[in-house]
């Protein structure tokens, strides 16, 4: 017979995991499908998670699949390649298993599309960043690089400055004239240099960024490149139950309320899955809240079943 729960929560990072655990105390059987491709795992730590600060990410959600097991919270390693709906939600994985669930958390995050820039994703996570919030702190006052992937680059060149004074800004495809007035007016009160040209790659000795090559084989000495990695949301499940999307520079994202509940009734979205900007802090925070909702809505529901009898 197929097993049934009351909720499955596809995605098995900060948000699932912490939706996990609080409905787990709340006594729903649960089930965590994890296919294991967490956003942040080319990180060696991560930063701004309160008594957190500074733990690799794999030692953190190891941490949590402990606190899982705690209130027989089940974990499937594996993938979900088919949910439909009637009378709650079929749910297909990829290793042959079909289970049913009352109610579903989609937490299955987003890939980075990295620039196609020799040597980029071989140091992305280490000495290439994308988030001066995440690594800023740990590469302070060093030579910075930032490489524009269009002109809203403009914006991270500005905002890296906050942890550096030593900033270059590769336009690399982008052209100077597309930057406004009050582009170039802002990076030359923030000391940010304009360097026009594309970039062909990466300088590296002992295995550490040590410069900027150009395709006219000029070179910038620089230890750390912040970049933008195109968002590509896993919004695929989503929108087989016909959930709603709004575009937003960074992709199309489910349309949700306050506690990440999706235009489909019974499925809640939580983390990476809703936008671009949650970092760990704010995924764990939303996976509780859709979580805390969850519990209310099976219970008024089977409350309501009850007082109609």
């Amino acid at each position: 017979m197929t097993e049934k729960y009351a909720v499955v929560v596809i995605g098995g990072g900060a948000a699932g995991l912490s939706a996990a655990l609080v409905l787990g105390r709340a006594r729903q059987r649960t089930l965590v499908v994890d296919a294991g491709e967490p956003r942040n795992a080319p990180a060696a730590h991560m930063q701004g998670y309160l008594t957190r600060d500074g733990m690799p990410p794999s030692e953190f959600l190891a941490l949590g699949r402990e606190e899982l097991a705690r209130y027989g919270v089940e974990l499937a390693r594996d993938r979900v390649v088919e949910v439909t709906p009637g009378e709650g939600f079929t749910v297909v994985l990829a290793g042959g298993r079909t289970v049913r669930a009352r109610r579903l958390v989609v937490a299955t995050g987003l890939k980075d599309e990295l620039p196609a820039v020799a040597g980029v994703a071989e140091r992305f996570g280490r000495d290439v960043l994308h988030c001066p919030f995440c690594h800023g702190w740990e590469v302070r006052d060093q030579p910075f690089g930032v490489l524009a992937s269009s002109p809203a680059s403009v914006h991270q060149a500005l905002m890296v400055s906050q942890w550096s004074k030593d900033v270059r800004f590769f336009l690399h495809t982008v052209a100077e004239e597309e930057l406004s007035d009050e582009d170039l007016r802002r990076l030359a009160a923030a000391g940010v240099e304009v360097v026009p040209g594309e970039v062909a790659g990466l300088v590296t000795e002992d295995d550490r960024l040590t410069g900027i090559r150009l395709t006219d084989g000029t070179e910038h000495a620089r230890s750390v490149l912040f970049l933008a990695p195109r968002a590509v949301p896993q919004t695929g499940l989503l929108e087989g139950l016909g959930a709603e999307l709004h575009d937003t520079p960074f992709g199309a994202y489910p349309v949700v309320d306050a506690t990440g509940l999706t235009s489909v009734p019974g499925v809640w979205a939580a983390g990476n899955a809703i936008g671009f900007a949650e970092q760990v802090v704010h995924a764990a925070s939303g996976g509780y809240r859709a979580a805390t909702a969850i519990v209310g809505d099976l219970l008024m529901t089977d409350l309501d079943a009850v007082a109609q009898v």
